[in-house]
């Protein structure tokens, strides 16, 4: 596993997925650095020195093309004796390190009573243990550098708030058995990721659905996708293809999905099964 509290990797930057608003935060906070350094008379080598980090890392910050860590705007803050102006910028800049897909699909989750998911590929982001994502993301083509990747693990793990929540929403999640077999990231990730379903499947507002392989009778054919009803206004269903997240309201569309995943929970174990056929496959792993 990558750290993720360390410095940052000295990795090539890839294009950010950043939208208007993080990109002009970033710049702002890479001119604040770069002002308390020339305050302080000091090169961006030396500067990286003293805070644990790479000259090319310091000059990304200031230049807004890489979101620093929490640790490096208090290291920063410290050693250019910016009296808690650097350090200020944490709370804003860590929000920024989600990619705004994941942002928009948080907020929608964050304000759903009710939340249905069928997941054909991969284990639901929802129910992924860190270990899991990371595997996930590791095996994206082209390669993502490892700041995307932990910007998007940490994203997707801070999505798992919604299992803390009061009141409790209800969540159901239909998975592919296939998921369960793949063994994404080796043994040890699969098992820690089946054992994190059978212990999120007990939760009373959870329900855990496994598709059988051998169903000859199939709704779900045509892909994932998520059905968000919100606590304030019309309920929302979320796709997901190669190059878009999609999500909508419009009420024709959200009804097809409501029908589908009705007809894909009939077909599919009763949770009761599932979590027994989960712990079966767990004994297999």
């Amino acid at each position: 596993m990558a750290d993720t509290t360390g410095p940052m990797n000295d990795e090539a930057e890839q294009q950010p997925d950043w939208d208007e608003g993080t990109a002009e935060l970033l710049k702002t906070v890479g001119k604040q650095v770069r002002l308390w350094r020339e305050r302080a008379h000091l090169t961006q080598a030396e500067v990286g020195k003293a805070i644990g980090y790479t000259e090319h890392q310091v000059s990304a910050v200031e230049r807004g093309r890489r979101i620093p860590k929490p640790e490096f705007l208090d290291r920063a803050d410290e050693a250019l004796g910016a009296g808690g102006i650097l350090a200020a910028f944490k709370e804003d800049v860590e929000r920024a390190r989600y990619p705004r897909k994941v942002r928009d699909l948080a907020k929608l989750e964050a304000d759903a009573v009710e939340l249905g998911a069928y997941a054909s590929a991969v284990i639901h982001g929802l129910l992924q243990t860190e270990n899991y994502a990371q595997a996930l993301y590791r095996m994206h083509r082209p390669m993502l550098d490892e700041d995307a990747i932990e910007r998007n693990v940490a994203a997707r793990m801070a999505r798992r708030e919604i299992f803390e929540r009061r009141p409790a929403p209800f969540l159901s999640f239909v998975q592919e058995e296939v998921t369960l077999r793949r063994p994404v990231g080796g043994r040890m990730v699969m098992r820690g990721q089946l054992e994190r379903m059978l212990e999120i499947g007990q939760l009373r507002n959870v329900e855990i659905q496994v598709m059988p392989t051998d169903r000859e009778d199939h709704a779900g054919l045509p892909g994932s996708f998520l059905l968000l009803d919100p606590k304030n206004g019309q309920r929302a269903a979320h796709s997901e293809a190669a190059f878009s997240s999609h999500v909508t309201a419009e009420r024709n569309k959200v009804r097809v999905l409501e029908a589908r995943y009705g007809i894909i929970r009939a077909q599919a174990l009763t949770p009761r099964e599932s979590l027994a056929f989960i712990e079966k496959v767990l004994g297999e792993t």
